[in-house]
This record gives structure tokens, C-alpha cells and sequence, in this order.
């Protein structure tokens, strides 16, 4: 079990933007907490970007609807870069000031987007796909937090990988919550080598075949974890934030996987599965 000392609270109530990273993402809100407090709404702000993210495929009926709103969010990170008006949203307003503050990168922001396309395919083909697809949406956040938090270029590759372990984590955690709404994310050439398919699982995640191969991805989110503690050697202290969702992908990995489609409900009402991988 993992136990982790939180700082002293501020005197100060959440911010809206740090209240809505708290809501929908507990975790990463949680490593937030170990920041500089002047940099935490920012962080609060990436995350919220993420959770959006994340949301066009949970709420999209189809694989066009989920890329128009992607599109819609890659457009107000151009149009914040060359200077236009904010939209009226309650991220991307925030959003907008920060890009043109220079606080945000949006090469980052743009690279969070674009790796969030392959979730409105009817499924990911492959392992390589599904990391790829990890590097950059979950990775992406935790480089994209880790400037903010001024880290060494040297450690971004590190921030990638243990961002990425985290969300594998979160996929493999949310296998059964994802099968309720008709997805998977398993990548289907693993799948097949256990006679399955993304749909199949999608119907009925309850299969011998799933737990093989979610303890196949296992041990690839544990080589994302040997990568970024190799890299992150020379994190500064002021930067760690970044790095804690690799401590939480830890804390998954070493739980026992609970048997396919066990604990669904408990779940689904404790918030797990709306989390953002």
C-alpha cells in the first residue's frame, strides 16, 4: 500500500478550474497538491484540458462526432495561439489566457489532441497503436506539466513514459466501466492472439482471454516505469509533481487485478470510471 504525506492545506478554497481537475480527476489533482501552490491552477488547467479531451469519445454517438469535437478544441488552441478572442467555455477561456501568457505550450496542448484521434477508431489495432496512443494524451500531459513546473528537457522523456504507465493503468483499470459503454481498449492484435476481439470484449469483458492480456499490458506499463525512473534521475524537487502519476500507476500494478467485469458498480459510483486516462 502506498501512503503518501499531503502538504498542509492552503487557507485559500479551490479555484473553479482546480475544483473541476478535483471533480473529474482526483488523482492528478491529488499530485497537483505536492506543486508550488503558484502553479497549481495551471496544472488544475491541463487537467480539465485533458478530462475534455478524454470526454469527446465518452459522449460522441460516433467516430466523426468525437473528431468534430476534437477539432472544436484544436481550433481554440490555434486561435488562442494567433491571438483571437476566447472562446466562451470554462476551460477554454482559462485556456486561451494561459497560451497567450506564453504559460502553455500549445505545441504541447496541439500533441494532447492529436493523439486523442485514434480513440474514435471502432478499435486500436495494435500494442505499439495503444502506447503511441498513451505517450501522447496521458504522456503529453505530464510534459506539458512538467514545463510548467520548469523541468530539464533531459526529463521529459522520463515525465512521457510514466505519464503514459499511468494511463495504460486507467485503461486497464477501466476495462469493465468502458465495456458498459460498448468500447475497449485493448489493442485487438493482442486480443487475437487469445481468440478475442475488441468486440468481444466490448460485449463482455468476463473472459479468460481479457485478464491474459491485460497482464500482458501490465508488464508493458512496468517497462514504461523502469524507463521514466531511469530518466528522471535529475527531476528538481519543484518538478516532482509531474512525475506522481507514476507512483499511482505503481500502486495499480501492484494491486491484484480484480477478475474481468468484478467490482463494476463500486467502481462506476466512486468515480473511477469517468477518471481520464
Amino acid at each position: 500500500m502506498v501512503f503518501i504525506t499531503l502538504p498542509m492545506a492552503d487557507p485559500a478554497p479551490l479555484s473553479p478550474i482546480a475544483a473541476l481537475a478535483r471533480r473529474h480527476d482526483p488523482d492528478r489533482f491529488l499530485c497537483t497538491l505536492f506543486a508550488p501552490p503558484e502553479t497549481r491552477d495551471t496544472l488544475g488547467l491541463l487537467i480539465a484540458f485533458n478530462h475534455e479531451l478524454a470526454r469527446a469519445r465518452e459522449v460522441a454517438s460516433n467516430a466523426m462526432t468525437t473528431l468534430i469535437r476534437l477539432q472544436w478544441w484544436r481550433e481554440a488552441v490555434e486561435e488562442a495561439q494567433a491571438g483571437a478572442p476566447p472562446r466562451r467555455h470554462e476551460v477554454a477561456a482559462p485556456l486561451a489566457e494561459a497560451i497567450r501568457a506564453g504559460t502553455l505550450a500549445p505545441e504541447d496542448l496541439l500533441g494532447m489532441v492529436d493523439a486523442r484521434e485514434a480513440e474514435a477508431e471502432e478499435e486500436i489495432p495494435s500494442r505499439a497503436a495503444l502506447l503511441a496512443l498513451l505517450r501522447g494524451s496521458s504522456g503529453g500531459l505530464a510534459v506539458a506539466m512538467g514545463r510548467v513546473l520548469g523541468a530539464p528537457a533531459a526529463c521529459l522523456p522520463g515525465l512521457q513514459a510514466v505519464g503514459a504507465a499511468y494511463g495504460l493503468a486507467g485503461v486497464l483499470r477501466n476495462t469493465p466501466a468502458l465495456s458498459m459503454q460498448g468500447r475497449c481498449l485493448l489493442p485487438a492484435d493482442l486480443l487475437a492472439e487469445h481468440g478475442l476481439t475488441p468486440a468481444d470484449v466490448a460485449r463482455d469483458p468476463r473472459q479468460q482471454g481479457t485478464d491474459a492480456a491485460a497482464r500482458i499490458l501490465a508488464g508493458e506499463g512496468r517497462a514504461l516505469l523502469r524507463e521514466g525512473r531511469m530518466k528522471l534521475a535529475a527531476l528538481p524537487r519543484g518538478a516532482v509533481a509531474a512525475a506522481l502519476p507514476g507512483r499511482l500507476a505503481a500502486r495499480d500494478r501492484r494491486a491484484s487485478p480484480p477478475p474481468a467485469g468484478a467490482r463494476r458498480s463500486r467502481r462506476r459510483r466512486a468515480g473511477w470510471a469517468t477518471g481520464s486516462p
